[in-house]
């Protein structure tokens, strides 16, 4: 009993002693005494990074335990980097502040991230731009339209069609932005809206009169229609909206989708800007120079270019009463005008049966080439393919922006009328063709843009979709006081109207407040450095530092001021005085 008693101990258990207080000189002895040597905490810190790298080295290795032999991301080949490139970097300046310094940073920072995840994301956009290749020794030009659609698979082969209108032509067409809708005006008062990829009629009607121009709005669901006499706006089912008489006479038409504007050009030498979110015109320029039937637009900064009878191209802007700029381009009369999407190119053609290419930025011709029929309709494709219409033939041609000027045609295609426009479809490898016997789909290989942006202009998209889209573009309008050439201008500072504006502050105060370095007061303690008192202190050194300028322009005023009296009192005095004034005593 007694053992079992000591096996089994008594469940009240004894006090643990308490530790006496160790005082200070006890802590420093022992802390100098346990005080690691510089080999000691070397080896301590090897160990750690050591541990450091064997995590990463885990973390690293994949889930079947063997080491990932491309640790990190893949770079990014340079040129798709570039691809993705806007503007230069921002140099900080020389007597920047810490805050401004930082601000520059990480705009530099998101801007490069920005890029970088741009480029990541191109690899999945796998689409290629399609191309037409021939047999050896055989010319693409020759390959007819009937031998592509059979040799292409049935959807790409439905896309060249051609409907027979020859009662109300000839035609001219618009795409939409989607490019899934079609629009066709007959200058006979034919109008059609159709969804050409089912073949779907949306509308159709008669107008019962002439019909110059046809372009769609901002959505497929209004258009608007260049009378004989004035503007009509129409909805996708064929209702009249609006009819606006202010533009009377209307020849040729633009809209352009970032500015809710459509710009009209008349036979009375009139350029119209109407603002068809609020339904105003924002301008109405008299640009004399006659009729106006050649007009396109410059999709990189919104301009207008307008071709005219003596050979000028001139270039608008709904700011300015006067045009831009004036170019001679042609000995006759401007035929076609056609700029490229990059805003980089511009392509002309007139009477004198020329071909000439334009670098904008230069203004200044880049090749030209003689076209024995000459052209009367040019458009530009998404991918740089250029078609010229002649007669009864349209010509696509390739490379036209290549160092030597363009010789043979990429494709040619007859039709039954003569073309009276041509247009091409966004995203589809198809050209459009209106002529007087109605309209011609054709198929032109390499033609569309294969990669679409599904933010700005989706073709798959839903109706909702299209309602969002809509009230996000109308918040994000750009305002027409913001169209000119240059739109990498609105970044900058307008240095020479600041001087301007600085000149004429110097002249009204009777100093240059910006000669002198601003007065920086001094740090003082005890509240004496709240925001008021450094204020306070600021305007006395102000007007003591402006005091003496003040004085010396009273000074110099008032010393003109005599000088003037001075000189009328002798004018005044020689005034008075006669020839006989010498005799006098």
């Amino acid at each position: 009993m007694a053992a079992q008693e000591e096996l089994n101990p008594s469940h009240v258990e004894k006090k643990a002693k308490k530790k006496p207080a160790k005082r200070y000189w006890e802590e420093t002895e022992n802390t100098e005494q346990n005080k690691p040597t510089e080999e000691e905490s070397k080896a301590e810190q090897k160990q750690k990074t050591s541990t450091a790298t064997e995590k990463r080295k885990n973390a690293e290795r994949s889930l079947s335990g063997k080491e990932d032999p491309f640790p990190g991301e893949k770079p990014i080949p340079q040129k798709q980097l570039r691809k993705f490139q806007r503007g230069e970097k921002h140099k900080v300046p020389a007597r920047a502040g810490p805050k401004l310094k930082h601000a520059i940073k990480s705009s530099e920072s998101l801007s490069e991230l920005a890029q970088k995840q741009a480029a990541r994301y191109g690899l999945m956009l796998p689409e290629d731009a399609g191309f037409l290749e021939g047999d050896d020794g055989e010319d693409t030009c020759t390959i007819s339209q009937d031998d592509i659609a059979n040799a292409v698979d049935i959807t790409s082969g439905a896309k060249y069609f051609n409907l027979h209108l020859s009662q109300f032509g000839p035609y001219r067409l618009d795409y939409s932005r989607t490019g899934r809708h079609l629009l066709l005006g007959g200058r006979r008062g034919h109008v059609a809206c159709i969804d050409w990829q089912s073949k779907h009629l949306m509308s159709e009607m008669n107008v019962m009169e002439t019909v110059n121009d046809i372009k769609w709005l901002h959505t497929e669901a209004m258009f608007a229609v260049a009378q004989k006499k004035w503007l009509y706006i129409y909805d996708s089912k064929g209702v009249e909206l609006h009819c606006i008489k202010k533009f009377n006479d209307v020849l040729r038409m633009q809209f352009l989708p970032y500015h809710f504007l459509l710009a009209t050009a008349s036979a009375t030498g009139f350029l119209q800007y109407l603002d068809v979110s609020i339904g105003k015109e924002i301008a109405a320029i008299c640009t004399k120079m006659g009729r106006l039937n050649v007009m396109t637009q410059n999709p990189y900064n919104a301009i207008i270019h307008l071709g005219h009878t003596n050979g000028t191209v001139s270039l608008w802007s709904p700011n300015q009463k006067e045009p831009l700029v004036k170019m001679l381009c042609h000995r006759g009369a401007v035929h076609s005008v056609a700029v490229d999407k990059t805003g980089t190119y511009m392509v002309t053609s007139g009477l004198d049966r020329k071909l000439k290419v334009y670098d904008i930025r230069a203004f200044k011709p880049f090749h030209s080439s003689f076209l024995p029929a000459g052209a009367s309709c040019l458009s530009l494709s998404q991918r740089g393919l250029l078609s010229a219409a002649t007669g009864d033939v349209v010509q696509v041609y390739q490379n036209v922006w290549g160092s030597s000027p363009v010789s043979k045609p990429y494709m040619a295609h007859r039709l039954r009328g003569q073309v009276c426009g041509v247009a091409y479809c966004p995203f589809e490898d198809v050209l459009g063709i209106g002529h007087g016997q109605g309209f011609t789909s054709m198929i032109v290989p390499g033609a569309g843009e294969p990669n679409f942006d599904a933010l700005d202009t989706n073709p798959y998209r839903s109706a909702k979709q299209r309602q969002e889209w809509e009230v996000k573009a109308l918040l994000e309008k750009v305002q027409p006081e913001l169209i000119g050439l240059d739109p990498g201008l609105l970044s900058k500072v307008d240095q020479a109207s600041f001087e301007q504006r600085h000149k004429e502050r110097v002249e009204v105060m009777g100093f240059d407040p910006l000669a002198k370095q601003k007065f920086k007061p001094r740090m003082r303690k005890k509240g004496r450095s709240s925001a008021g008192a450094v204020e306070k202190r600021k305007r006395k050194v102000a007007h003591e530092d402006q005091r003496d300028e003040i004085r010396q322009t009273v000074e110099d005023k008032v010393k003109r001021q005599k000088e003037q009296k001075e000189k009328s009192n002798k004018r005044k005095e020689l005034e008075k005085k006669s020839a006989l004034d010498r005799f006098k005593k």
